[in-house]
């Protein structure tokens, strides 16, 4: 990283380091197994025979209650349409409540969505039994209704909670590092432009990389069971102590961290991004990508272990390196933004638990791999004339009338 600021300092405007995306899952404790189910429908409940009808109304009753929660708090509820981003239906009605100052799921969106989930089937057994009311209760993955709950929340920003109708009730929280930052900054009174998920610019930098490192799962947490405990199901106080509390466990589904360069001027950039694609091709074999995410290479290795260069929309190209199931990869933000980006989607290839309580364990871990790709960045661009330091000794001084050669 030190080499990598030598080289293009001059051309540099600021730099700073955060979170990008987050997903987060949030596992319901007391109903995640199938023993756990029938404890607390025949003991907790009062219900000598699990039937469907019995499981299925639990999932009728939170359907029922969103309608009402929508309709008594005049929030749009509509299905997800077919090929069309729910973020873009979204985001203007997001964006003015943000701007009004607006907090809450009461003046946004909630969208409907049928997909995969986990749940659990009833079913019949094969051969009769003594206990007449003995019914086999199994764990499987179906199509159900999951909620889209679109949320401004007063902390991180614009925020959206997935809430599974059936049991065991999952729910995946959707936050943005950027968004935490930018409610950081506005309760300070800093100013700062800022364009979609990145920072054009600030009044005090130093502030704002503060900000990012603020960001804990303690802070995520803290938000998360506050909207969970207003959108998702609902269960008595009985309920509750019998089964231990029913709390969630909130686990790290995918992470991202990005390294963010903005540059003065827009030539070094496209100098800079065209050159390492180049020698990222062709120098980043197989054991030099396991040395950049910090692991030993082996003859089995579980996911990919590649560099590719993707062309996405509108013509802009992703450098991509796989390691198992994380990845590395740098692009062009914008004319002058530079973004080396570390996705993962296993943070245990990395030797890490997926608890949010080793939330900075991680962080250390995410910077010190976009470290190393900076420095090994800088080493490939070392030797490009256009930016090397070397190239710069070979050059003619001028010194008051007499020019002198280089070497």
């Amino acid at each position: 990283m030190q080499l990598f600021l030598k080289l293009f300092g001059p051309y540099l405007q600021w730099v700073y380091h955060c979170f990008d995306r987050i997903v987060i899952n949030g596992h319901l404790l007391g109903l995640m197994r199938e023993n756990q189910v029938v404890y607390f429908f025949r003991d907790v409940c009062g219900h000598p025979k699990i039937t469907k009808e019995l499981v299925r109304q639990r999932s009728q009753d939170y359907q029922t209650w969103v309608e009402h929660f929508a309709l008594n708090h005049k929030v749009p509820l509509h299905w997800a349409e077919k090929d069309v981003r729910k973020e873009e239906v979204v985001a203007f009605r997001q964006q003015r409540r943000l701007r009004e100052g607006k907090f809450g799921v009461y003046y946004n969106y909630i969208m409907k969505s049928r997909e995969q989930g986990w749940t659990f089937r009833i079913l019949q057994p094969r051969f009769a039994s003594a206990d007449p009311n003995y019914q086999l209760v199994r764990k499987t993955r179906s199509l159900y209704t999951h909620y889209y709950f679109y949320i401004v929340d007063a902390v991180a920003g614009p925020m959206v909670l997935r809430v599974g109708s059936f049991l065991p009730f999952s729910v995946t929280a959707y936050l943005n590092g950027h968004n935490f930052i930018e409610r950081a900054l506005s309760g300070q009174g800093i100013k700062f432009v800022k364009d979609d998920n990145r920072f054009l610019s600030v009044a005090d930098p130093a502030k704002l990389q503060a900000a990012a490192d603020q960001l804990d799962g303690k802070t995520l947490q803290q938000r998360i069971d506050y909207w969970t405990l207003i959108v998702a199901p609902k269960f008595l106080a009985k309920e509750r102590a019998a089964c231990g509390g029913l709390h969630r466990l909130y686990v790290m589904e995918q992470i991202e961290y990005c390294r963010n360069f903005i540059f003065k001027r827009s030539w070094p950039i496209r100098s800079i991004f065209q050159r390492s694609c180049e020698l990222g091709l062709y120098l980043l074999t197989a054991d030099r990508i396991v040395a950049l995410f910090g692991k030993q290479n082996t003859r089995r290795v579980r996911g990919k272990l590649q560099n590719v260069l993707e062309r996405v929309d509108h013509g802009m190209h992703v450098l991509r390196i796989w390691c198992r199931n994380s990845f590395l990869k740098q692009y062009e933000k914008a004319a002058t933004f530079l973004r080396m980006e570390l996705v993962s989607n296993n943070v245990r290839d990395f030797g890490l638990k997926k608890s949010l309580a080793y939330w900075d364990a991680m962080r250390q871990r995410f910077q010190e791999i976009t470290d190393r790709f900076a420095g090994v960045q800088a080493q490939n661009l070392n030797v490009h004339g256009q930016l090397d330091v070397l190239a710069r000794l070979a050059r003619p001084l001028v010194q008051g009338k007499t020019k002198v050669s280089g070497i």
